[in-house]
């Protein structure tokens, strides 16, 4: 993998910076590129706006954020509808909602639904508090007669009050808490998404999440994968950058990136139509951005930015629902 930049000598050019070439890492060598493979999970982003403003949200979300404006339910049928029409392999995939707060959408449910009745399964991210709250009759329904493939995700960023509430912010971890309970109660299939923060090690953040499990009585263990946990994201975090060379120095392969087998819907704010983008992590990039239709965007991907880099090929996560799953 490249180091870091040299300072430019009298009469060569200056060294182009990171991430800056998509074809060619700042020191000169073929930058790693993931080709699509076939389609397992697609991402709706609903929009950015969120109840809360978390500190180190990768999409910044916040109350007032509204980069991303509300999917609305015709929106997300018409790639619905792409899915079938380009017979992709495998058929039913994945259909993940994220945000900002899913929840805070008002086409949420019809969206959800439209999904499940098409066949898929679905995965909604949340943190769990008012809005997910709202819509509880609604879920109740969706879970009565989907049992089998609607999972709920619910982002708590520690095992502690403190912990969670220093990103989340204030008065966060209670409501977050009463969701879960209120899941678990109902017999929602629920996961747990946090992330690895000041230093603590996985081993360590499992082990803190075991006694609040057992509480909460969420019905899986904190070694399992449906407790993900993510490393902590930076974007000016200094990285390095992946080359070709790469994959075989970290016994990675591209086939195991997310923008091998996935994709993100989102609408900009001004935009008389939803776009697809690469991944969920990067919603906000340009360069990332694929066309209008699932077609159009099943071309490879260069890893041409810090999240690719720290969270994917060096941090080893994906944000697909079920890892180990046959989809």
């Amino acid at each position: 993998m490249p180091g870091d930049q040299q300072p430019a000598r009298e009469g060569f050019p200056r060294p182009i910076a990171k991430f800056a070439d998509p074809q060619v890492t700042a020191k000169g060598e073929r930058r790693a590129a993931v080709s699509f493979q076939r389609l397992q999970i697609l991402w709706f982003n609903t929009g950015t706006l969120c109840n809360l403003a978390c500190n180190g949200c990768y999409i910044e979300s916040s109350p007032r954020n509204d980069a991303l404006v509300y999917l609305t339910r015709a929106d997300a049928a018409s790639f619905l509808r792409e899915i079938e029409d380009l017979a992709l392999p495998g058929g039913r995939i994945e259909i993940g909602f994220t945000g900002g707060e899913p929840f805070m959408n008002p086409d949420i449910t019809g969206m959800i639904e439209d999904s499940l009745a098409a066949g898929h399964r679905v995965i909604v991210l949340t943190n769990a508090m008012k809005p997910m709250q709202r819509v509880k009759e609604a879920l109740l329904r969706l879970r009565e007669k989907y049992p089998a493939s609607f999972t709920i995700r619910v982002s708590l960023d520690h095992y502690e009050p403190n912990g969670h509430e220093r990103i989340r912010g204030p008065n966060s971890w209670e409501p977050a808490i009463e969701g879960i309970r209120w899941l678990v109660s109902n017999q929602f299939s629920v996961t747990i998404a946090s992330r690895l923060a000041w230093g603590e090690t996985e081993a360590e953040a499992r082990k803190g999440f075991q006694p609040l499990f057992d509480r909460l009585g969420v019905g899986f263990g904190a070694t399992e994968e449906r407790l993900v946990l993510f490393p902590e994201m930076d974007a000016a975090e200094d990285v390095p950058e992946i080359s070709e060379g790469c994959w075989s120095i970290l016994g990675r392969k591209p086939d195991d990136m997310m923008c091998a087998t996935s994709r993100m819907v989102v609408r900009r704010k001004g935009s008389e139509r939803a776009t697809v983008v690469s991944c969920t992590l990067l919603p906000h990039s340009e360069d990332f951005e694929l066309g209008s239709t699932l077609a159009e965007s099943l071309r490879p991907i260069s890893l041409n930015h810090v999240f690719c880099a720290r969270f994917c090929v060096l941090g080893g996560a994906s944000c697909r629902a079920q890892p180990s799953a046959d989809v």
